[in-house]
């Protein structure tokens, strides 16, 4: 069934279906014993204006929760980025919103379009009307990707905008409803977004795009749109590809609140009070990068039991929140392992993306050979480091595994231990099999971090 011209949601999306859930559910049970002491890993020092603040924050109940900085930045001659902050347990990391201006020689149809849109506060909006007022209205918006982090806020974000025309992925679903379009903010204006520009030139020959669509198992659907900005050369993705390297991203080192992720991080003990330096705010972006794509990367150890739990509600009023819960310690090989992943910022696919993307080759190989043929010269992922300074050959690189004989990745074996064990046993049952087999790497001869007595 229909509405408004999208297919109506159906189940979870791709990281809630309960390959997921089982992933995080004790961490989630360690998490809600501190919350119930210590729900806010907030202090008075935050700087953060009122203007940040989100009130549709529970819809989507993470960090940094109502507090949403928005910083802008030029990317490129008429494309801009609005980068956020999204995540839990202060592994947080960018979520970003792309914009490029359109039709600038036409006074009758120049404007902008959006793609991947984040929380509209009144900050983001203001940083909006800047550029509306430079280059013209919001003509149209786009929503990549059927990501629950990324529909969450763009009915809001179309709704602030109602003239534009609102795009979304043609296979949006929900879990554990089958829910109505309506019921998750999307407008009633939604149109699909067809599923590439060589079918319906929407964009009047200043834009392009192609839909990747990869259903990997029962009940989950992944989509990604590749969007190519002629004028200045830009490609945009939402997850497909990332990169990242040793420095923190400037929304997490430009304001005071967010910055205490790193140190939170960095420390050693429970109870450590660590000092702000620029090396302890590597180590503890190192520590966030490795936790965000591998939950238990080959150079930590993570206990989610009730020990550092227990630990935890003796000091409920930690002064960075969360009684201090530290459920991972980190090995000897921790810079090593994270060298050896990040690649000094060269581009890959984040492991759980691989899972799914795996079990769509062709459909990979496909979406491949057609936006390698545009002329970029540089690509904007929605999370993490942006831009990349990449050619279309070098992107095509990033996909590593559709030229192996295996599924396989960059980064060390040891990195994909848990995930490959995940996907062997609990994941079976939530994707299909492929013929690439499990995520597999070159040993590195990662050790973790002895297990305390």
């Amino acid at each position: 069934m229909k509405e408004d011209g999208v297919e109506e949601n159906r189940l979870s999306p791709f990281y809630s279906v309960s390959d997921r859930r089982s992933l995080f559910s004790k961490a989630s049970l360690a998490a809600a014993a501190l919350v119930t002491v210590n729900v806010s890993p907030l202090t008075a020092e935050a700087v953060i204006t009122k203007e940040a603040n989100w009130p549709l924050w529970t819809a989507l109940p993470v960090a940094p929760f109502n507090r949403r900085r928005t910083i802008r930045y030029e990317i490129a001659p008429g494309v801009y980025a609005f980068d956020q902050m999204i995540g839990i347990y202060y592994v947080q990391v960018p979520i970003r919103m792309s914009v490029v201006t359109v039709h600038q020689n036409d006074p009758n149809k120049k404007g902008l379009v959006v793609y991947a849109p984040v929380a509209p506060t009144k900050e983001c909006l203001s940083l909006m009307q800047e550029l509306i007022d430079q280059y013209g209205p919001v003509r149209d918006i786009i929503l990549p990707s059927v990501a629950v982090e990324h529909k969450v806020n763009a009915g809001p974000f179309a709704r602030a905008y109602p003239k534009a025309n609102f795009y979304a992925t043609d296979k949006q679903y929900a879990f554990p409803l089958n829910l109505p379009n309506s019921f998750l903010g999307l407008p009633s204006w939604t149109k699909p977004l067809p599923r590439s520009s060589r079918d319906s030139d929407i964009w009047g020959g200043e834009l392009e795009h192609e839909v990747l669509t990869v259903k990997p198992g029962i009940g989950s659907m992944y989509q990604d749109v590749a969007l190519y900005h002629k004028h200045s050369e830009t490609m945009f993705v939402c997850d497909a590809v990332f990169a990242v390297n040793e420095e923190p991203p400037k929304i997490l080192i430009e304001e005071e609140e967010y910055t205490k992720a790193l140190l939170f991080h960095a420390r050693e003990t429970k109870d450590d009070i660590v000092e702000d330096t620029p090396e302890n705010r590597r180590k503890g972006w190192r520590r966030i990068v490795l936790l965000f794509d591998f939950f238990f990367p080959g150079s930590g150890r993570g206990d989610l039991g009730p020990g550092p739990v227990l630990e935890a509600l003796k000091s409920p009023f930690y002064k960075d929140g969360w009684g201090g819960w530290k459920p991972f310690s980190w090995g000897d090989d921790e810079v090593k392992d994270f060298n050896v992943f990040s690649a000094g910022g060269k581009p890959t696919v984040l492991p759980i993306i691989q899972i799914i993307l795996s079990r769509g080759p062709d459909e990979m190989r496909r979406w491949l050979g057609v936006v390698t043929k545009w002329k970029f010269k540089r690509v904007v992922p929605m999370h993490l480091d942006a831009p990349l300074a990449i050619t279309p050959s070098e992107f095509e690189d990033a996909f590593l595994f559709l030229k192996s004989e295996y599924n396989q990745v960059r980064f060390c074996d040891e990195d994909v231990e848990f995930l490959r064990k995940a996907e062997g046993g609990p994941l079976n049952f939530s994707v299909y099999d492929t013929s690439l087999g499990t995520l597999r790497g070159e040993k590195c001869g990662i050790q973790r971090p002895k297990k305390k007595a």
